[in-house]
């Protein structure tokens, strides 16, 4: 069904629901996550749904997602029909699984970065307590422990 002449908006329109810059829309229709349509003078079109996309857009990368897992997430959407409430869970439910990953990520870090702090030495190079003779090295570069590493399991 063709969405009738209300339900279209232009790129100013759009920028002004969302709080977007010109510029960022245009960004983001080039990197596929919106499609507007154009009128017979060239200028886009936008659905009202692209609203719910860019907002979706700007949530997602506050969160920290990049732009192709953004597509990922919206490929899953219809693009000729306006989104209903089932499709929203059904794209929400792996968002919701990154998003708990995420959380549970930080809350680790937040806690292990405390305990490692609390120490006094501030070096994990040093510390006799989280990181003897540098052992963590072994599990590859970067702070090991605050990315997740088990400091507990078996070294090799």
């Amino acid at each position: 069904m063709t969405p009738s002449r209300d339900d279209w908006l232009s790129i100013g329109q759009i920028a002004e629901r969302t709080g977007l810059a010109i510029s960022a829309i245009r960004y983001y229709e080039t990197q596929g996550l919106v499609a507007p349509d154009r009128n017979s003078g060239g200028q886009r079109r936008y659905r009202r749904t692209d609203i719910r996309r860019l907002s979706f857009v700007m949530i997602a990368q506050q969160l920290g997602l990049s732009i192709s897992d953004i597509h990922a997430q919206l490929s899953a959407l219809p693009s000729a029909r306006t989104p209903t409430q089932k499709d929203w869970r059904l794209m929400s439910t792996d968002f919701r699984r990154r998003i708990e990953d995420q959380i549970a990520a930080l809350e680790l870090m937040r806690d292990r970065l405390y305990g490692c702090i609390g120490c006094g030495c501030l070096s994990l190079t040093n510390c006799a307590l989280y990181n003897p003779e540098d052992r963590a090295s072994a599990k590859g570069a970067g702070p090991r422990y605050l990315l997740g590493d088990d400091p507990n399991a078996p070294h090799i």
